[in-house]
């Protein structure tokens, strides 16, 4: 029986080895673009029909670099400007008597860049060449001004702007009127008769000398003034194409060093009397809270009320940078007039002074 199941097994077994493969030489291609399999390196070589021809990338002719103009091709001429007035960062702001007693950067350094302006920069300023050409320019803008407005006139330029929404707006800041602000009032009146400007901060103690500065370095008018927002009228013969050159500061240039502001002993007392003031005024009550970036148009009205009754007072700045409580004790001091006699932890305590007790009442 053994014999006989072997000899049936047999052909089987014959017809296993006889039989074709199961997968022909054709079908590989088909196994290596399947998911499951990823083509060998031995079938690189197999190019099927229809497939792309790889393209060589075609090569971009190179060019040498191209040589940056130098400064010694074409020299730049530096600007040129006819305004009568010394540019300073700060016309509102800085007192042209009073000198500084030293400098935190080199005088050379002349903001305006190296060689782009025909003035010399001394550290603070740069003067006008021609003082004789004052007279000149202010005939000039006045003719530019020409006749004034009626009423009816200035009406329709208050109502169109002096709304908040109003696209023609400068912010005035703690920098006052600057140097940089002259161009962009320009620029505001190539569009528009008048442009609206919003004044923050410590030049709104004394807006008698903005409004002074805004129109002696433009030429323009002002024909509205309410609290802290102003109206600068251009001119009925204005001419944009006409329009002064400002060349631009290109960087802030650093304050100078000026004189002490509070002495160690305030003026016509003793020490011991000057120290009794400052710790009477630390333990007396604030007068008024000064916010940062605030309107402070009544506050030289309400500390020359407050001088009929006291010596001193005192001020609270606690939200207030420190470079701008020494700016509003220098405005205070010539405005009211007054004494500072201390700056501390944002208390500002001034003192009527000596010479001002015989006039109050």
């Amino acid at each position: 029986m053994q014999r006989k199941l072997f000899a049936g097994t047999l052909p089987i077994q014959t017809l296993t080895l006889t039989s074709p493969p199961l997968f022909s030489f054709r079908s590989r291609p088909l196994l290596s673009r399947s998911k499951k399999h990823a083509p060998s390196p031995r079938d690189e070589s197999y190019d099927p029909p229809f497939s792309p021809i790889p393209k060589a990338p075609a090569l971009k002719p190179k060019h040498p670099p191209k040589a940056l103009p130098s400064a010694k091709d074409k020299p730049l001429s530096p600007f040129h400007s006819d305004l009568s007035f010394d540019f300073r960062y700060s016309y509102s702001e800085t007192d042209p008597s009073v000198r500084p007693i030293g400098f935190r950067e080199p005088p050379r350094f002349s903001p305006f860049g190296p060689g782009r302006l025909d003035r010399k920069w001394d550290g603070v300023s740069a003067p006008a060449k021609l003082e004789a050409a004052q007279e000149r320019a202010s005939e000039d803008w006045d003719s530019v001004l020409g006749d004034p407005l009626t009423e009816e006139e200035i009406a329709e330029l208050v109502e169109k702007y002096r709304h908040s929404d109003c696209s023609r707006q400068i912010n005035l800041g703690k920098g006052g009127v600057t140097h940089n602000m002259l161009e962009d009032i320009h620029n505001h009146w190539k569009k528009a008769e008048a442009v609206r400007i919003k004044c923050l901060g410590v030049p709104t103690l004394d807006m008698d000398n903005v409004c002074f500065h805004l129109e002696d370095k433009t030429g323009g008018k002002i024909i509205y003034r309410h609290i802290n927002i102003l109206l600068l009228y251009r001119g009925r013969n204005y001419d944009p194409n006409q329009r002064p050159v400002i060349p631009l500061m290109l960087w802030k240039p650093l304050a100078p060093i000026y004189p002490r502001l509070v002495p160690k002993i305030a003026n016509g007392l003793t020490f011991e009397e000057t120290k009794e003031l400052r710790n009477k005024g630390l333990n007396t009550p604030a007068l008024m809270k000064l916010t940062r970036n605030g309107v402070y148009v009544n506050v030289v009205e309400r500390i020359r009320e407050a001088f009929r009754n006291t010596d001193i007072l005192r001020l609270d700045c606690a939200h207030v940078y420190t470079s701008d409580c020494k700016k509003i004790g220098v405005k205070l001091r010539d405005l009211v007039p007054c004494v500072p006699i201390l700056f501390k932890d944002g208390q500002i305590i001034i003192w009527r002074g000596s010479d001002n007790q015989d006039t109050s009442v």
